[in-house]
This record gives structure tokens, sequence and C-alpha cells, in this order.
């Protein structure tokens, strides 16, 4: 799954950050897909960046947009980042992710 969010991220174009994420029930089926945004913003982005107080990033974070698109019980969250070459990067959830990532129960964060 973690190679699936990678080729994904590598088609994302005219991004500063490439990143996918990708939400998994625990049978492996894929519940949602998401990527980050620099121009689109969810009521959901913008309750957990009040809560961090982190209020200007408004924009669609990946691992949100995933949660947003995800309508079943999340077990599992496959996070990839890329450089502009396709090559994974080190990756881990922002602070306002990880609260998300809480509130969902997801079990395991899964990142390049």
């Amino acid at each position: 799954m973690l190679d699936q969010a990678i080729k994904i991220a590598s088609q994302l174009q005219n991004r500063k950050q490439r990143i996918c994420s990708i939400i998994t029930d625990r049978k492996g089926r894929i519940l949602g897909i998401g990527t980050n945004s620099y121009t689109k913003t969810h009521p959901r982005q913008a309750f957990y960046a009040t809560k961090c107080n982190d209020f200007h990033k408004i924009f669609l974070h990946s691992e949100i947009d995933a949660l947003v698109n995800c309508k079943q019980k999340p077990e599992n969250i496959y996070i990839a980042r890329v450089n502009h070459k396709g090559e994974p990067l080190k990756v881990s959830p922002c602070p306002i992710c990880q609260l998300a990532i809480s509130d969902a129960k997801i079990k395991n964060v899964i990142t390049t």
C-alpha cells in the first residue's frame, strides 16, 4: 500500500510538497485517498488547525483529505512523501494530523 501512495505522490505536479495518504480497513481495503493541497481547505482541517493553535494551516493536508474521503472504520494510514524525482522522503504527520488520526482511532501509521 505504501508503494501505491508513493506512486500517487509521484504523479502530483506543481506542488511544494508531494504527499499522499491512503487509509485502509483491517483487511487492507482502501477506504480513502488524500493528497495535500495549497488551494483547497475543509472544515475538518480548520477544526484541527484551530484545536492545535495553528490557525494559519488551513490548507488541506493529505491525512485529513483521506479522512474526509473515508466513510468506514479506518485501521491503517499509509503516508508517502516524494521529491521532484519521485524518490521517497522521510515524512511524519504534523501535530494537526496526529490529532485527527488519533481521534479517528487509526491504529497503525506507516510512513516513508
